[in-house]
């Protein structure tokens, strides 16, 4: 389970970096968190609301989320809650 989490958290990802390269134009990091991440019901918003800081991380459902790199203006998977390894054994949220 944990693995298919984390794809999900790099499909989120590769579709920000579409939406803005389509885009064409300067595109904000709310207009991406309204346009890519919002509509797939993957984020946590009140933890995100609550948590997000600077800069941005954008926390999902699941035990990973979203930061934003401003150095390399891009986004990278982080875990923020504990996962199940396929032994059964559950590592603790970081």
């Amino acid at each position: 389970m944990s693995y298919e989490q984390v794809e999900q958290a790099w499909t989120l990802i590769e579709a920000a970096r579409d939406f803005v390269e389509k885009a064409g134009r300067e595109v904000t990091l709310q207009e991406v968190f309204d346009t890519v991440f919002l509509p797939t019901g993957l984020v946590d918003i009140p933890k995100t609301q609550q948590l997000m800081g600077d800069p941005p991380k954008i926390f999902l459902t699941s035990p990973y989320g979203l930061q934003f790199r401003p150095a390399s203006n891009d986004w990278i998977p982080f875990r923020h809650g504990p996962v199940t390894l396929p032994n059964g054994v559950v590592a603790p949220a970081p």
